[in-house]
């Protein structure tokens, strides 16, 4: 069965969004799918007992390599779409010269992925400068006042508002045939060390700085210290070695090797490493000599020295979704501040009651960022104890967060901005696939405003108040199960079967509808294909018809 929404108008194509639209403008609700585990890993560890000598060497070939960096990137930015193979190779001789072999092979792959990078970004840029431009132009053909519908926005309020969205309108237009042209000509813009930190030198006392704190961490953005892995190489990494045992070593560029304190051009730290977190698998796989990628960076905030190893992963295999389904699934709302989940059987029914994972989104990004590991740590633990599958919406806000869009809702944007749609979505992702819970990602569309019409009243009894959010959850628990969001319509009470009582058993369409045949054990009696009574043959058999009611044995 195909399951359409009634929603017009344009959106984003794909899962998340508002999907593909088929004829007539009829919205059609994507297939729930299992999401595919991770394909890398990555853990950190702190260098811990550095010396004063360490620092210097690690700064002094951290901006070496970074003004090499910088260079490369300004290089490829300027070929654009003309770039190739041989200015690639080109660049990467140019580098080798000043450094080595491996660590230019480690620049022009950090720098073709930056490049990359800003031209998706450059893309996302286009796509909701459109948006924004296509919305303001319907409105502005509208009259005054009126109101909108399921088709698009109405008109704006007043004349004065209509007036200064004019205006907006032609700043898009100017902003989009700039950024159309970029895009035709392979152009980008990329800052090295962030925009936003970058901006923050012209506004330092809004940025709470002072101008030798911006300094030190503009200048440890901007080092280079990332170093591809090799298989079959020692420890899987010839440029940035680091033993089982922890020690870390790394191989000098040409204009520095003068300061290696080891053979063979290499500066050995004093600081050693012990990975806490999945350390016997990075000892495993240096131990073999399997490529491991490190990358070494400065927290001048807490004036640390960090450790990153990553490697990549086979993939895991997909478990069917037929075999997801066998036995229940938990449905998972994502809210701006909490997790709503409700546990379901393999018919699509409510088991026990709603759970509620809190997080708050204040303070700091690692305080944050730890709000949101415990709550989905909760989650999975839940589900681990019911060996269940857990289904998620499948979303993306990256359109929908414009104020074209929702007009003067300033608090509704803000919330949806707010709202940790790609951490939850990583973190919840890998982590899931560490505990062995298959994922479920399913078409967000309509799930709250029909959980709620459906599912809300039902759920709620004298003793449990069921939310918005409770009933959005049964909604993508049933869509992720491949049953309808909808519940089964309640027949006449002349034809109910269970005394006047509203039948909520969710059922399978091949379950027969009559569930005392199954406790009594006896079945309807068939009727025959060819009656052989003399009335109409098609009036119901009188005796198939006492059978179906009421062949209880009466005392």
């Amino acid at each position: 069965m195909r399951v359409v929404v009634v929603e017009w108008g344009a959106g984003r194509l794909g899962r998340s969004g508002l999907g593909v639209f088929g004829l007539g403008g009829l919205r059609v609700v994507g297939a729930s799918f299992v999401v595919p585990g991770p394909s890398g890993v990555a853990v950190r560890d702190r260098l811990k007992g550095l010396t004063v000598e360490d620092e210097r060497v690690l700064r002094l070939v951290g901006d070496h390599l970074g003004s090499l960096a910088s260079r490369d990137l300004k290089a490829r930015c300027a070929a654009g779409l003309e770039h190739g193979n041989e200015a690639w190779a080109s660049r990467k001789r140019a580098l080798t010269g000043e450094s080595s072999s491996r660590w230019a092979g480690s620049l022009t792959k950090a720098t073709h992925d930056q490049w990359a990078l800003a031209r998706r970004g450059q893309a996302a840029h286009i796509q909701q400068l459109e948006a924004g431009v296509n919305t303001i132009r319907h409105r502005l053909s509208l009259p005054l006042g009126e109101k909108g519908s399921k088709r698009g926005p109405g008109g704006y309020r007043s004349r004065r508002e209509w007036h200064a969205k004019t205006r907006r309108l032609g700043v898009l237009e100017d902003r989009l045939e700039r950024a159309g042209a970029d895009w035709a000509a392979g152009r980008v813009r990329v800052v090295r060390g962030g925009k936003r930190l970058f901006n923050n030198r012209y506004h330092l006392e809004q940025a709470q700085l002072a101008e030798e704190r911006w300094r030190a961490r503009w200048e440890a953005s901007r080092r280079f210290l990332r170093a591809d892995g090799e298989s079959g190489k020692r420890y899987g990494n010839e440029t940035i070695r680091v033993s089982p045992d922890g020690e870390v070593s790394i191989r000098l560029p040409a204009p520095l090797a003068h300061l290696a304190n080891a053979p063979h051009g290499r500066y050995v730290l004093a600081a050693r490493v012990s990975f806490a977190h999945r350390g016997e698998t990075w000892r495993d796989r240096v131990g073999a000599n399997r490529a491991v990628a490190y990358r070494i960076h400065e927290d001048v905030q807490r004036n640390r020295w960090y450790l990153t190893a990553s490697w990549t992963i086979p993939p895991v295999q997909t478990v069917l979704l037929a075999a997801v389904r066998t036995g229940g699934l938990i449905g998972v709302d994502t809210n701006a501040d909490h997790l709503a989940a409700w546990r379901l059987d393999v018919h699509g029914n409510p088991v026990g009651a709603p759970r509620r994972f809190d997080y708050t989104l204040s303070g700091t990004a690692d305080h944050r960022d730890a709000q949101v590991r415990h709550a989905l740590t909760r989650l999975l633990h839940w589900a681990a104890r019911h060996r269940l599958a857990i289904a998620v919406e499948d979303l993306d806000f990256t359109a929908e967060t414009s104020r074209e869009k929702h007009g003067r809702r300033k608090h509704f944007r803000k919330l949806i901005s707010g709202m940790p749609v790609a951490r939850l979505r990583a973190r919840l992702v890998s982590m899931a696939a560490e505990l062995g819970i298959p994922l479920v990602a399913v078409d967000p569309a309509c799930t709250s405003r029909w959980g709620a019409q459906h599912w809300q009243k039902p759920l709620t009894t004298s003793k449990r108040t069921t939310t918005r959010h409770d009933a959005a959850a049964v909604a993508i628990g049933r869509r992720a199960l491949g049953h309808p969001v909808r519940r089964r319509t309640a027949p006449p009470r002349t034809h109910q079967s269970d005394g006047y009582g509203h039948r909520t058993v969710q059922a399978r369409p091949a379950t027969p509808g009559r569930e005392a045949l199954f406790i009594s054990g006896l079945r309807p009696r068939a009727a025959p294909a060819f009656p052989d009574h003399g009335h109409d043959p098609c009036r119901p058999d009188a005796e198939r018809t006492r059978a179906t009611w009421g062949y209880l044995p009466r005392p």
